[in-house]
């Protein structure tokens, strides 16, 4: 009997969760403006790099962290910082992760963190845009451009606060960051990175 009741009672809970979540909204009279901070339990950083010209080898980072400052109403202002742990890096083979860690590759004991700072946002439609700033990584710093996608915000109830969700593309060029050593011929010098972020209001 006890068992029912805890079965009705999440079935109840979770019906009463389902009503209080409305789609996501990209109409700035639905969102409001000011502060937010990346939720790190719904993002994803993952990465691809050609190998031999014959798959997209396919990896992660674990651990990000991002501020942002956005108002829907005007996106263009929008500042965004945002730190990735090198050492987070993820393969699913733990001697390739060493490796990976090591000093001919992100060499991540002298340089722990990726970091990108936005200088300028430019809105290419309702739900999109490009983010123009500075990627650096071991130690070195290029202009880079994120390619978003606004996938729109609500209010959350499971974490009793207003929540963003956004998509961003990056591509680099290994070789100008000192990434490997291996030539293009066996892994590819451009590396892809796809980001899937939830942003809570502070």
């Amino acid at each position: 009997m006890n068992a029912w009741r805890g079965a009705i009672a999440t079935i109840t809970l979770i019906a009463s969760l389902t009503a209080c979540v409305s789609p996501p909204s990209v109409d700035p009279v639905d969102l409001p403006a000011g502060e937010w901070r990346l939720d790190p339990g719904h993002t994803s950083v993952t990465w691809r790099i050609r190998h031999l010209g014959l798959s997209w080898y396919t990896a992660r980072f674990d651990r990000a962290d991002a501020s942002l400052s956005f108002d829907p109403a005007n996106p263009q202002a929008a500042e965004l910082t945002a730190t990735v742990e090198a050492a987070s890096i993820s393969t699913g083979d733990p001697d390739f992760d060493e490796t990976l860690r090591g000093g001919s590759w992100f060499d991540t004991e002298t340089y722990p963190q990726i970091l990108f700072v936005s200088e300028r946002i430019e809105v290419t439609s309702d739900t999109t845009g490009r983010v123009f700033g500075t990627l650096t990584l071991k130690g070195v710093s290029r202009p880079a451009v994120l390619e978003t996608e606004f996938y729109g915000g609500l209010f959350n109830p499971l974490e009793g606060r207003q929540t963003l969700g956004f998509a961003a593309d990056l591509a680099i060029d290994r070789t100008e960051f000192g990434i490997g050593r291996l030539p293009g011929n066996f892994i590819g010098d451009e590396v892809t990175l796809r980001i899937e972020a939830e942003f809570l209001q502070e």
